[in-house]
């Protein structure tokens, strides 16, 4: 099974995601959701929060916990941890779990995600392009990526 692994950006959150071209889904961490839904920047927190939820939705009989899938996403010591991910069809579930200022926000960058990868299967150009324009806001000069880079 052929998979992207990428990093996207909610406001200030760091989102870890992971597409699979089989099935031409994105999967994002839901930890890294939550985190983002409740404005935690503390990852243990957030993972706290979760386990708590996951457990509330499973005794309420909720399908939404059961679609989530475990994969391995580098984690910031750079390491690769088993880490519970969902589809943006789940996650729009398990977010009005969350009582949450920024739900409908998520919502909509979820949409905007997922429209994203659409254009850029159509044309793989604008994947490039964006991405360079990614670099170029981060302040890394394209012509001297690093090793390993596009």
């Amino acid at each position: 099974m052929s998979q992207e692994q990428a990093m996207a950006v909610f406001e200030n959150f760091k989102i870890r995601r992971q597409y699979d071209e089989k099935s031409e889904i994105w999967y994002f961490s839901v930890v890294d959701i939550i985190a983002a839904l409740i404005q935690q920047p503390d990852h243990q927190a957030a993972r706290n929060y979760w386990k708590v939820l996951k457990n509330r939705l499973k005794k309420e009989g909720s399908q939404s916990v059961t679609k989530c899938n475990r994969l391995k996403l580098e984690a910031a010591d750079g390491k690769k941890y088993l880490t519970d991910v969902a589809s943006p069809e789940t996650l729009l579930r398990l977010i009005q779990s969350v009582p949450s200022p920024k739900a409908e926000p998520i919502k909509l960058w979820l949409a905007k995600v997922g429209y994203e990868r659409i254009q850029d299967m159509s044309d793989p150009a604008r994947s490039l392009d964006r991405a360079r324009e990614y670099w170029k806001q981060h302040g890394l000069n394209w012509s001297k990526k690093p090793a390993g880079a596009l």
